[in-house]
């Protein structure tokens, strides 16, 4: 059984749904559904991590990577996302005085919506899903949704904009999480999720992270900085490194990082979802740190 940031009609039920149509469980929130593999009611949840615009998406980053109860991510969907403005019938766009959806929704309209609701007063909370269900009500304070269109149509509203994003190459990242437990076998185009925590707060203690990774030729798809909640202006790094644990070059890194680091929280190895493959650097494949290793036990036995 299978869980998801809910309730049906979100982009995330869209991304579930091509992983296949099993049974899953709608959660309201991103930290019910990663509780929900915590605790076993379910093998696996599908959460939003990252926006093409907005960035990272801080409730799966921060409660994804918790040090006392880490989970797994086991695979990755990127799909786009496209949305309407959709109203209960008989709503014009001139009557449009309420608008609600979630954050990133209203982020990536925000243009549109001041170009063509300019007073209407913006509400950003839920999903853009359980927006169009608050709409839906004939008592509601909402006069519109900003929404997918499928979750228009399962309330019984009516697009009365369509297309309405800012950026029509907008996507969005959702990965699918389970308890920790093996990675995904290798592909050859993987990608890699960890923290690092500073072992201390001095000059150039992010360049001697970075430098792990740099001289192993590990390329970064994504890093950006969390706080670590404890104390005000302490600060963790959340990444996606190109490759897989397997990878000699990926696991060397792993073990720079845990040398110098306070802590680094392993979120997984697992494929890309655009399948591209790393630019491995001269001297980085798996064949080359085997013949430098050949090398030095050779040269210990010489002795």
């Amino acid at each position: 059984m299978r869980g998801f940031f809910g309730p049906e009609g979100t982009f995330t039920h869209q991304a579930l749904l091509t992983l296949g149509d099993e049974p899953a469980i709608a959660y309201p929130t991103v930290t019910r559904a990663l509780d929900a593999v915590r605790v076993g009611d379910v093998d696996a949840s599908l959460v939003p991590i990252e926006n093409s615009i907005e960035g990272g998406v801080s409730a799966t980053l921060d409660y994804l990577a918790l040090p006392t109860a880490p989970l797994q991510i086991v695979a990755e969907v990127v799909i786009p996302v496209s949305f309407d403005l959709c109203v209960r019938p008989g709503t014009t766009l001139a009557q449009v005085q309420r608008v609600i959806s979630h954050p990133h929704a209203i982020a990536q309209v925000r243009g549109w919506l001041d170009a063509n609701v300019p007073d209407a007063m913006i509400v950003e909370r839920g999903s853009t899903a359980g927006a169009a269900q608050m709409v839906s009500h004939p008592e509601s304070e909402f006069d519109a949704a900003v929404c997918a269109p499928v979750a228009g149509e399962m309330y019984g509203l009516v697009s009365v904009a369509t297309g309405i994003s800012d950026n029509p190459s907008a996507a969005t990242r959702f990965v699918l999480v389970t308890a920790p437990g093996p990675c995904p076998q290798r592909t050859g185009h993987d990608k890699t999720t960890l923290v690092a925590y500073m072992h201390e707060d001095h000059p150039g203690a992010l360049l001697e992270i970075l430098q792990q990774l740099a001289v192993r030729g590990v390329n970064l798809c994504r890093i950006e900085s969390r706080p670590t909640k404890t104390t005000l202006g302490e600060y963790c790094f959340s990444m996606d490194a190109e490759g897989h644990l397997s990878d000699s070059r990926l696991a060397e890194a792993l073990m720079g990082l845990h040398r110098i680091c306070k802590d680094v929280v392993f979120l997984g190895s697992y494929p890309r979802a655009d399948r591209k493959r790393p630019k491995v650097p001269f001297g980085g494949e798996d064949a080359d740190y085997s013949r430098a290793k050949t090398w030095v036990e050779a040269l210990d036995r010489a002795q």
